[in-house]
């Protein structure tokens, strides 16, 4: 396939476009600063996009096949993250393409409670907004016509090893037998490229954990 990864530059894009090399995919990726992807691949491409701005995000993605967003603002800028919400479904119909994966949230996984985990006590307050903004960007998400997929993590997302084993869920936390809920960027990258060849959660969400 022919991908576009938004947000590359970041921890779990960067182990997205690996997965999709390994994998024989032609990849681009889709940053601010091209001196951020290091990587050199024979498939791999590199071009500049803003994805606060629908335009640049058409000029970054047509022509190509699908698109990952791995998007992920900065700490205090949580609000960038609907603003790229719209800008990418704007630019990805400007420019003709349907389908879309979203490296999303965990927060608003429900817990074994009904609960949402950021509605849950020892969710972290730094990080509420930033929860919260991945909530309301899921939302836009789902009320586009969009192909979209969205992959929410495990509650822990870590640096770890490859394993390809996990399991998938759709809207509750998956738990370990330890009642842990935690996923390695490595492993998340095998299970969004996976989705990526498979397209087995079309117009909704799955997450993964160990």
């Amino acid at each position: 396939m022919d991908v576009v990864v938004l947000g590359a530059s970041g921890t779990i894009g960067k182990a997205i476009i690996q997965e999709a090399l390994k994998r024989k995919h032609e990849v681009t990726a889709a940053v601010r600063n091209p001196e951020s992807i290091t990587l050199e691949h024979e498939r791999l491409h590199i071009t500049t996009v803003d994805v606060l701005d629908p335009a640049s995000v058409a000029a970054a993605v047509r022509g190509h096949e699908e698109v990952i967003s791995a998007y992920g603002p900065v700490l205090g800028q949580e609000k960038d993250l609907i603003t790229a919400a719209k800008a990418i479904v704007e630019g990805m119909q400007e420019a003709g393409l349907n389908r879309l994966l979203v490296v999303g949230g965990a927060g608003s996984l429900k817990t074994e409670t009904g609960e949402l985990l950021m509605d849950t006590a020892d969710f972290p307050a730094e990080i509420r907004p930033l929860a919260e903004a991945h909530a309301e960007a899921y939302e836009i998400y789902k009320n586009t016509e969009l192909d979209y997929t969205y992959a929410s993590p495990a509650a822990v997302v870590h640096s770890g090893r490859r394993t390809g084993q996990f399991r998938i869920g759709l809207d509750r936390l998956v738990f370990d037998e330890n009642g842990e809920s935690i996923i390695s960027v490595e492993d998340f990258a095998v299970a969004m490229v996976d989705e990526l060849e498979e397209g087995n959660f079309s117009r909704t969400r799955f997450t993964v954990a160990y």
